[in-house]
């Protein structure tokens, strides 16, 4: 079953403080996952920040599986991210633009890892910024196939959050397959789905936090 998962942190809208708080982190990261962070190749990535991309990557595969098996419950320790991999001369940098997208991540510094869930085993790849994470989440190894966006928007309120990722996805989506007629929906489940002419329905991921905002979607 195709599917997609997507997710969006503002690292400038987090608690700091309460973040590398032992009692809080330790319920999105395991052990081990905790672990990795004190490897050297982590060293231009503050601990504050390595938790926070830990939980998009795990929010991104819990979103991707939902679709497959809507049973299935958030519990962050349980999805087991491993086998990070980091650009070479990775730093962190601003994010200069208003708005990104693409289609897979040939031409990023993208953090990939590999992300575990009961028999599951997907695929992540993360753009981390000084001021935010945004991961996406395939089958795919290398995310190939997957259409993505990144935008700053000027205002935080839920209700413009959720306006203007539909208006952002579906303008993409347009632009993508050359029509119209192109509307996001729900399934039976609640979970988004572009749906092409009344048809085609195609899976969709969105996301938003304080004023960012972002998509993934996947087309056969």
């Amino acid at each position: 079953m195709l599917s997609t998962g997507n997710d969006i942190v503002s690292l400038n809208g987090i608690d700091v403080t309460r973040t590398l708080q032992p009692n809080f982190y330790s319920k999105i990261l395991a052990p081990s996952e905790t672990a990795l962070h004190t490897e050297p190749r982590f060293a231009a990535i503050p601990f504050e920040v390595f938790v926070w991309l830990l939980w998009s990557i795990k929010e991104s595969a819990f979103k991707y599986l939902q679709r497959i098996n809507p049973a299935v419950l958030f519990t962050p320790v349980k999805f087991e991210v491993n086998e990070i991999r980091l650009p070479e001369a990775f730093k962190l940098i601003d994010f200069n633009l208003n708005e990104l997208r693409d289609i897979g991540f040939d031409d990023y510094d993208a953090i990939s890892a590999t992300v575990c869930f009961e028999r599951y085993i997907l695929y992540s790849k993360s753009l981390v910024y000084k001021g935010l994470v945004s991961t996406v989440v395939s089958i795919n190894q290398n995310c190939s196939k997957t259409h993505w966006g990144i935008k700053q928007i000027a205002s935080s309120d839920t209700a413009v959050q959720s306006s203007e990722v539909r208006a952002f996805a579906i303008n993409s989506l347009q632009i993508m397959l050359g029509d119209d007629r192109v509307i996001i929906n729900k399934n039976k489940h609640q979970i988004p789905v572009a749906v092409q002419n009344q048809a085609k329905a195609i899976p969709i991921s969105l996301s938003h936090h304080e004023n960012w905002i972002a998509y993934s979607f996947l087309v056969q």
